[in-house]
C-alpha cells in the first residue's frame, strides 16, 4: 500500500508537470508516453501469440502523433499529414520480408490496431491544448483532473455502497452505485473548473464530465477485456504498485477522441 502511494504521488506530479510547463513540454511527454503504450501493448501481444513487428509499429506510432502534433502548431501544413499514409504501407511491406510469418494479416492487424488504440487516443488528448487555436492548458488538467475524479469517485461509493455489479464478467468489482458515484464526484470538479477556467460553459463542462465518466469506464472495461483475453493480470510492471501504462490510461484512451470531438464541435458551431 506504501509503495501505490508514493508512486501515485509521483505520478501524479508528473502528471502536472506535463500539462503546466508549456507546450513542448506537454507535446514531448505525450509523445514518449504514447509511444511507451504502444510497446507495452505489442509486448503483451506477442506473450498471447501473434508477432508484430514491434520496430515499425513504433516508428510509425512516432510519426502518427508527430503528425498531428506538428499540425497543431503549424495548421497550414499538411505535408507530414500526407506522409503517414506511406509510412503506414511499411507495416504490410515489413511482412512480406518475414520468413516465419504463419499468420501475416494477424500480425499485420494486431500492429495496426496497438497504434489505433494507444498512441491515436493521445493524438486528440493533444490537440485538446490547441482546440482554442493557440496552447492552452486549461482543458486537458480539467480532462485530467475529471478523469481522477471519476476513478476516485467509483472506488470510494464502489466499496462502501455497491452492490450491483456493472459488468461482471470483464470487472468483477465494478458496480452500479460506483459508476453513479463517479459521474456525480466528476460533475462537482466540473463545477470548480468553471469557476477558475471560463474556457467552457458550466453545462459544456459538466457534459464534457459526463463524457469522460461514461467512456472512461467504458474504456476500463475494455482494457480489462484485453488482459483478459490474453489472461494477463496488469499490462505491465512501469509502475510498481499501479501496474502498467495502460492500466493507468485506460480510461483516457477512449474517451479523449469522444471528447475532443465535442469540444471541436461546440467551438465550431
Amino acid at each position: 500500500m506504501r509503495l501505490r502511494a508514493i508512486t501515485g504521488f509521483f505520478f501524479i506530479i508528473v502528471m502536472l508537470g506535463s500539462v503546466l510547463l508549456g507546450a513542448v513540454v506537454f507535446t514531448t511527454f505525450y509523445l514518449l508516453l504514447s509511444i511507451l503504450c504502444l510497446h507495452e501493448f505489442n509486448k503483451l501481444i506477442k506473450q498471447s501469440g501473434p508477432d508484430p513487428n514491434l520496430y515499425t509499429g513504433l516508428v510509425n506510432g512516432f510519426f502518427v502523433f508527430a503528425g498531428f502534433a506538428i499540425e497543431c502548431y503549424y495548421p497550414s501544413n499538411k505535408l507530414i499529414l500526407f506522409i503517414i499514409p506511406v509510412l503506414l504501407g511499411s507495416i504490410f511491406v515489413q511482412e512480406l520480408f518475414k520468413k516465419s510469418s504463419a499468420q501475416p494479416f494477424t500480425n499485420i492487424a494486431y500492429c495496426f490496431l496497438g497504434i489505433l488504440f494507444t498512441v491515436v487516443p493521445f493524438t486528440f488528448f493533444h490537440a485538446m491544448g490547441f482546440v482554442g487555436g493557440d496552447f492552452n492548458f486549461h482543458i486537458p488538467l480539467g480532462f485530467l483532473l475529471m478523469l481522477w475524479a471519476n476513478d476516485t469517485g467509483a472506488y470510494l461509493v464502489g466499496t462502501q455502497l455497491g452492490r450491483t455489479k456493472l459488468f461482471e464478467r470483464h470487472s468483477p468489482k465494478k458496480t452500479w452505485e460506483g459508476f453513479i458515484g463517479g459521474i456525480v464526484i466528476t460533475a462537482g470538479v466540473a463545477v470548480l473548473l468553471n469557476k477558475y477556467y471560463p474556457e467552457l460553459t458550466l453545462p459544456q463542462w459538466i457534459i464534457t464530465g459526463a463524457i469522460i465518466s461514461v467512456f472512461g469506464t467504458m474504456g476500463d472495461l475494455i482494457e480489462s477485456m484485453f488482459k483478459r483475453s490474453i489472461n494477463v493480470k496488469d499490462s505491465g510492471g512501469l509502475l510498481p504498485g499501479h501496474g502498467g501504462l495502460l492500466d493507468r490510461f485506460d480510461g483516457l484512451l477512449l474517451a479523449a477522441p469522444i471528447v475532443y470531438a465535442y469540444l471541436f464541435f461546440i467551438s465550431n458551431s
